[in-house]
């Protein structure tokens, strides 16, 4: 019988050296692994919390066709109108006339995204939020 034989039946297992290369691979696997899933997973938290913001826009406009002002808007009436909004969103309702703008907000792990809308949208063309979704806040007062 062959050395590799007697080896290969007998129950000595793995030497050291093989399962080293094996943890070796194993970890330059994982090295590589995990940065690419954390990217993926800022993006998914970015896309999410733009989305959301950006399904809660129809339903905040429909509030306003409705009630003539945006007073009184909130984020469970937007889910209301339209239930894909997820609960996470705030709102901010103010303007030079009380009720003529809003603000809508949403944060995914700690990545934040809002969007003016109303007269203040026209009005504060120099804010990255007015009439489109940008990353931030929603600014203290809107005017």
């Amino acid at each position: 019988m062959t050395p590799n034989h007697n080896r290969m039946t007998s129950e000595q297992g793995f030497t050291l050296i093989e399962l080293l290369v094996v943890i070796i691979i194993i970890g330059v696997l994982v090295a590589i692994a995990v940065p690419a899933y954390l990217g993926f997973t800022k993006n998914a938290n970015q896309a999410a919390a733009k989305a959301n913001v950006r399904s809660a826009i129809p339903a905040a406009e429909g509030y306003f066709k409705t009630n003539s002002s945006y007073t009184g808007m909130t984020t469970a009436g937007l889910i209301v109108l339209a239930p894909g909004v997820d609960s996470t969103l705030t709102t901010q309702v103010g303007g030079v006339t009380a009720g003529d703008s809003y603000c809508l907000q949403d944060t995914k792990s700690g990545q934040t995204y809002y969007y003016i809308g109303g007269a203040s949208a026209s009005r504060m063309t120099s804010d990255a939020g007015a009439g489109r979704v940008a990353a931030g806040t929603c600014p203290a007062t809107l005017t």
